[in-house]
Formats: C-alpha cells, sequence, structure tokens
C-alpha cells in the first residue's frame, strides 16, 4: 500500500475476540461499521469508496489508483503536503490508500489522545484533496517507472502474476494492473483526476469503519464530515464475463535472467460464504499455503529438490504475496481464481518445475486427501487462522470484506467450518473446482522459443544435481521428467518484456 507510514499496534487476538463488538449504521446515508476494543489506545479507520480499478475508463487504466494515491500522498486545500507530514510525526500517525479491482480503501491509525487532531487531517484528505500540478507530476512519474522499470525489470514475480492475471481477465474490467498501463497513464491529466473524484467520491459511495478506543461520539463526527460529500449514485459495473479457458495456454515473457518465474491457474466460482470455499480452503492449505514450508507443493519443489524459495497455492487472489504473510484484506472481488505461484527456478528446471507442479494437482483430483493429511491440515488451520487477523485494523478491514460478500463473519465461520468439514466433503469439492485441462500458464524466462519448443512438444526435462538425492527422489524425477502437458503449439504466446503493459 502505497501512502503515508502507518503505526502499527499489535492487539492479541484472544483479547480482540472476547471484545470486539461489530455494528453496522446507515442514518444519514452514510453506512459505518464498527469494532470497539476497549483495551486498544489506537483508533483505526477504514475508509471504503465502492470505486476501484474497473473503474477506469478505456484509455485511462490507472485513472483510479492515481486519484487515491493525490488525495493521501498530496497536499490539500488548507495544507501543503510537507505541512501534513509535519502534523503527523509527532502522533507517529498516517493515512494512506489502497486500491484494487472494486475497492478503493483509506486507511488510517492514530493514539486516541491524538485523535481531534489527527480526524481533521484524515477528513480534510479525504474532503478537500488539492490535486496541484507538482503532487501530480511527482505521482504519476513514480507510477510510470513503477509500471516501467520495477514492474518489469525488477520484481519477476510481480511480473508473472500480472502477467497471469491478465490472461485470466483479459478484455474485461479486471484485464490491467491497478497501477494502469504505461500509455494510459502518460495520457491521464490534472483534469482527468479531477472529474474520476468528483464522479466516485461521493456520500452515496462511501462506508465508513472505525475501530479501537474510541468513545461512542466519534462516530457521529465522522458521519457529519464526511455528509460534505456531494450525493450521488454510482452505477455498478456488472462482474467480469471472463472467456472460459480451452486448453492449456502459456504466456512466456522473454527477458534476460537467469531464473524463471512462473504462474499458473484458472477461474473458479466459488468465494467466501460458500460452503465449498471453506472445503477448499483447507485442502488448499495442504496443498500449497502461502509461506508454509510443510505445505506439499514447497516439500516437493523446494524442500526435497532445492530448486527455489517457495511454491505456494490460493483459492482467491493474494497480491503482494512476497510481501506478505497472511491474506490481505479489501481485495475483495465477485470474480475469484485458483492459482499456483512457483517463486523463480533456474531457467533449466523451469519445464520440470512446471510438470512437477501441475502432476501434483493432478494426483490430489484423483486420489483426495487421505485421512491423515486432513485432519493434521484441519488441526493446523485451527491454530493458524489466529494469526490472521492480529490487529484491531486488519479485524476491521475483515468485517468490511464481510459486507462486501454479504456474510457474517467470515474468521468465525472458518472456525466453526473446520469442526463441520468431512473428508468426503474436502475431496469432492477438490473434483468439482480444481482441474488441470484448461489453464492459464506464465513464465518470466530467458530463451522463450527454446522452451516453448519443448513445451509444445512434451520434450523430456530432466533435472541434474549438484548433491545426491535419495534414490527415491530420482526415480519420481524420471515420471515428472515425462509428464505430459497438454500445451499446443497456438496456445504458445511470447511477448518480450519490453512490449508488456505498454497498452
Amino acid at each position: 500500500m502505497k501512502g503515508i507510514a502507518t503505526m502499527v499496534v499489535m492487539i492479541a487476538v484472544l483479547i480482540l475476540g472476547s471484545l470486539v463488538m461489530v455494528s453496522c449504521d446507515s442514518e444519514n446515508g452514510i453506512q459505518t461499521i464498527t469494532l470497539p476494543v476497549d483495551s486498544d489506545p489506537t483508533v483505526a479507520f477504514r475508509i471504503w469508496f465502492k470505486v476501484g480499478s474497473q473503474n477506469d475508463p478505456q484509455g485511462k487504466e490507472g485513472l483510479a489508483a492515481l486519484t487515491a494515491a493525490l488525495m493521501t500522498d498530496g497536499s490539500t486545500e488548507n495544507r501543503r503536503y510537507s505541512e501534513i507530514l509535519e502534523a503527523l510525526y509527532p502522533m507517529a500517525a498516517g493515512y494512506g490508500a489502497s486500491v484494487d479491482k472494486e475497492m478503493t480503501v483509506i486507511t488510517g491509525r492514530v493514539h486516541k489522545d491524538h485523535l481531534d487532531t489527527y480526524l481533521d487531517l484524515l477528513t480534510d484528505a479525504i474532503l478537500h484533496p488539492a490535486f496541484l500540478e507538482e503532487d501530480f507530476n511527482r505521482i504519476k512519474t513514480n507510477t510510470l517507472n513503477f509500471l516501467e522499470k520495477t514492474m518489469r525489470y525488477s520484481n519477476d514475480e510481480m511480473f508473472g502474476k500480472e502477467t497471469f492475471y491478465r490472461m485470466i481477465f483479459q478484455g474485461t474490467p479486471y484485464g490491467h494492473p491497478e497501477a494502469g498501463l504505461i500509455e494510459s497513464v502518460r495520457s491521464i491529466t490534472l483534469d482527468h483526476v479531477k472529474q474520476f473524484y468528483q464522479t466516485y467520491f461521493t456520500r452515496d459511495n462511501v462506508i465508513t469503519g472505525v475501530g479501537g478506543g474510541y468513545e461512542k461520539p466519534l462516530i457521529q463526527d465522522l458521519k457529519n464530515r464526511l455528509s460534505a460529500l456531494p450525493p450521488k449514485v454510482v452505477p455498478p459495473v456488472p462482474p467480469p464475463d471472463i472467456r472460459p479457458l480451452e486448453g492449456q495456454h502459456v504466456t512466456l515473457v522473454q527477458k534476460n535472467t537467469c531464473s524463471t518465474a512462473i504462474s499458473f491457474g484458472f477461474p473458479i466460482d466459488v468465494k467466501r460464504g460458500d460452503r465449498d470455499f471453506y472445503a477448499l480452503w483447507l485442502a488448499n492449505s495442504w496443498l500449497g499455503e502461502h509461506r508454509n514450508s510443510s505445505s506439499h507443493l514447497y516439500q516437493v519443489i523446494r524442500e526435497t529438490r532445492g530448486l527455489n524459495y517457495g511454491d505456494y497455492s490460493y483459492i482467491e487472489v493474494f497480491p503482494n504475496g512476497w510481501a506478505r504473510q497472511f491474506p490481505p484484506v479489501n481485495v475483495a472481488r465477485r470474480r475469484q481464481i485458483f492459482e499456483v505461484w512457483i517463486r523463480p527456478v533456474p531457467n533449466e528446471a523451469a519445464h520440470f518445475s512446471l510438470r512437477a507442479a501441475v502432476r501434483e494437482i493432478q494426483k490430489l483430483i484423483d486420489n483426495g486427501m487421505s485421512p491423515e493429511d486432513f485432519e493434521l491440515t484441519r488441526e493446523f488451520l485451527k491454530k493458524y487462522i489466529l494469526h490472521y487477523a492480529p490487529t484491531t485494523s486488519t479485524r476491521l478491514g475483515y468485517k468490511m470484506d464481510d459486507h462486501f460478500y454479504g456474510i457474517k463473519d467470515h474468521l468465525k465461520t472458518m472456525e466453526k467450518t473446520l469442526d463441520k468439514l468431512t473428508l468426503e466433503e474436502v475431496n469432492e469439492a477438490i473434483r468439482r473446482h480444481l482441474q488441470t485441462e484448461n489453464m492459464a500458464i506464465v513464465m518470466i524466462t530467458d530463451n522463450a522459443r527454446k522452451l516453448s519448443r519443448a513445451l509444445v512438444n512434451n520434450t523430456p526435462s530432466p533435472l541434474e544435481y549438484s548433491t545426491p538425492k535419495p534414490p527415491e527422489v530420482l526415480e519420481e524425477d524420471k515420471e515428472i521428467a515425462v509428464y505430459p502437458l497438454n500445451i499446443r503449439a497456438g496456445n504458445v504466446t511470447i511477448i518480450p518484456a519490453d512490449e508488456m503493459f505498454l497498452k
């Protein structure tokens, strides 16, 4: 999340669970989600505007993110940006903006002793952004540097993930990075930003969230302040109409690199609140829990063979995985994906690693989870989910996501459902929702043409190790090295790195 650095105060999960109360109040047309925690000396804010990168006009992709950044990283009509920073510093507080496909959230946190002064600054940023030319030029330049340099040449993992998302959602409002496309961002003017702000940052398009050790009058004070936003109903954007995948489609991004980043997967029709979501969540945790060294893909590719740093899988979007341990909040979406993320492997191991991962997914579909793996994963998750929301701000974020999905309490449902799930139910969900026949595959790699030929021809891809491996591993390698991938020549696209995300 870009923005002024926020102070993080950790609150024990068990304390949170015993004290929090959640209420929704839509009086005066502004709905408020509250989460009082008397033991928390800070107050957390999440101001959610129902707008995101899906609302970017065609040819102006990146406008939502640029607008939000100017609101939280720029001057207001009453204060210069430098004055805002000087005012926030002694409070050890800050605010910032996160923009996803469907949600823009202004977040902030402050000690309750400084609440009045802080609230003036926070609401001033929302109500009275100055949209100065100097701030616009600075943020636009930073955005272009990110798209042209950082993403394409400094972070192959991000590059691969964004290319994968573009393959899945091509032709839909989800089909471009939140930061935008290079030529589109270049074409955005300050007038475009002002118009976007006037269209979407309205009283009828906002839901406020407040959590922590605040006094009750704060809620009405915040609503009164935000009631100065203009009244305007924003028409909803239809859910993305995703083109079905037929076969295994591969995009190879040609880049001078010594390692290959791999992402692959497909859309799934499962979301939070669905019974199958929780069954699939348990299965996925066994298969590829994020940053969990005991998960299966990690054991097969990293632990046993030492090919990379980690191998993970997901049943809903998990942006910026390299920078976080646990699932993010406020990236709720109406369309979700199953994704496998193979962190970069040596170029010569790319074909083998892809085969190994696809083979393990197919084995899971064919055989299901074993009773032992099912029980072990269930007991692990009962404890692991306690780490999902360690702060008031994160827990508040989950409550706002609950509102998006129209469910009561996702965290509690996860906990309660674990005791009710059966092995048969989990294995049925695996068979209903996972498959390997129709997938999008992205590889950021060197010598893409050679790899393309190998993929299409199912050329054997044996590994050579620098250290001895057990006989059983070498025997399994023989199977993996010839595991068939059904990739047709017409389904392979090669794109130079410097041509990606231009328009």
